[in-house]
């Protein structure tokens, strides 16, 4: 048997993390055994609907590299064929007209609530004659739903899981207007793209009771269930807005890298001993939906952002400088040109160092796109003292007789601290804050050559006036 999974997020609003981590879920164990991984978009309810909200769904997978097998399959366009399967139903006697209305079922639900009953369907129209039905009433199709036993899911993260069948009403898969409902449509839908394996979010439990009830009236086998527990904040509450991001594409634009981001969803309740950094091969070598947690998870930032951390000093030098002058290309204090991005490249090794975020790393190369003279921040300010300027003039010929290599640099600034009986941070302060209007940087020498010799002695007579 093939393994096909899927992932169908309806497009009612932006690709979240926790159906990003159900996507990666999909796609990692598809991977893993040599399977096929899917996307459904379930776009069945038209009016929420919206062609914006499918963009950023694609476009969040495609950044994340969960690129399906298949084309995107859009439920809207399969109408004809979830109607065809509920006559056939009807046809079998495992589905039946109700042409209750919209009155009657609100008065339904009423009287069971004030009865202290569950507001559920009576079952009125189950076995009544349909040459009962009142003229111009068009009737809505039910599942002839099994009242007696008990409908059993051997889930394959929360175990065997049951509910009583008593306890479920006959839901209707064919709504008056000839409109599908959702549950009836996913039946069909992972039934003909001959779906193997279910992973979703364990909010989905209690439907698959009544889509299992779909699967056996029409004499299919259903497919594995894998229900995964949801990720809460830090307060253990659900995820919403107040916890930070949401939106897949948020931690792109906060400067998240996507295979760090896979890598800390991935640890969210799924876990290989004490392994913290994992690429994408060695995760579809190891991952497996039975070392699935059934607890929920907890969203941390901090985690996460640490994380990040280690995947930018990973990551290659031509790939985040072009990250970095996308981020600030909107900067009308700075001059990108060729020369700028040269000079970050030829820094980046250093200033990945430092940052956790791309959006940090792009401020702190924001200094090699500037044009002399430098705005200086206060603490940079307050190093440029008279006495600092005239060991600027002095350092910046000693620096003009060398090359301008990192090497020579760096012997150069030695030589002079000694010759000036100065400690080498005394001279590398004042000279950072006249190259970058700031106190933090790479090592000294790496960055005067980066900028190399012009800008960096321009600078200098700059900030030593």
């Amino acid at each position: 048997m093939t393994i096909r999974t899927r992932f169908a997020p309806s497009p009612t609003g932006l690709l979240h993390i926790g159906g990003a981590r159900t996507a990666l879920f999909n796609f990692l164990f598809a991977r893993h055994h040599c399977g096929q991984f899917l996307l459904r978009i379930e776009d069945t309810d038209r009016e929420r609907s919206t062609q914006h909200a499918v963009d950023v769904i694609l476009e969040g997978l495609a950044w994340l590299d969960l690129t399906p097998d298949e084309p995107p399959l859009f439920q809207s366009s399969r109408a004809v064929r979830h109607a065809e399967v509920a006559y056939q139903m009807l046809a079998s006697g495992h589905a039946y007209r109700c042409y209750s209305t919209p009155d009657e079922l609100r008065q339904m639900r009423e009287q069971a609530i004030a009865d202290g009953r569950p507001p559920r369907y009576d079952g009125r129209w189950r076995d009544r004659d349909p040459a009962d039905a009142p003229a111009g009433v068009a009737p809505a199709i039910r599942l002839r739903a099994p009242r007696d036993g008990e409908t059993v899911v051997d889930d394959l993260v929360q175990g065997a899981v049951r509910v009583a069948n008593a306890e479920m009403d006959d839901m209707i898969i064919l709504r008056s207007d000839g409109t599908p409902t959702y549950l009836h449509a996913v039946v069909v839908d992972d039934h003909d793209m001959e779906i193997s394996h279910v992973i979703r979010g364990d909010d989905h439990l209690t439907n698959t009771f009544r889509q299992v009830q779909i699967y056996q009236a029409m004499g299919w086998a259903p497919p594995r269930f894998g229900h995964v527990p949801l990720i809460h904040g830090a307060d253990g509450a659900k995820l919403s807005k107040r916890h930070g991001a949401v939106s897949v594409l948020e931690f792109e634009a906060q400067g998240f890298l996507p295979e760090a981001l896979c890598n800390y969803l991935l640890r969210l309740g799924w876990g290989h001993g004490d392994a913290e950094i994992i690429s994408r091969d060695e995760a579809i070598r190891l991952f497996d939906i039975d070392a699935v947690g059934r607890a929920a998870s907890r969203m941390d930032y901090a985690k996460l952002t640490h994380l990040n951390g280690v995947w930018l000093r990973q990551a290659d030098d031509t790939r985040l400088t072009a990250d970095v002058l996308r981020r600030l290309r909107d900067r009308t204090d700075l001059v990108l040109d060729d020369v700028a991005a040269a000079r970050i490249l030829a820094l980046m090794p250093g200033l990945k160092e430092r940052a956790k975020t791309l959006v940090e790393l792009a401020e702190s190369a924001a200094f090699l796109a500037r044009v002399p003279p430098l705005p200086m921040d206060q603490k940079a300010s307050a190093l440029l003292t008279d006495e600092a300027k005239a060991t600027l003039r002095e350092i910046a010929a000693a620096l003009a007789a060398t090359d301008f290599s990192a090497g020579a640099l760096d012997a150069a600034l030695r030589a002079y601290a000694e010759h000036a009986g100065k400690k080498l941070g005394q001279v590398a302060q004042p000279l950072r804050a006249a190259l970058t209007g700031s106190t933090v940087s790479p090592g000294i020498d790496a960055t005067l050559a980066a900028l190399g010799r012009d800008e960096a002695l321009a600078r200098i007579s700059a900030a030593s006036r």
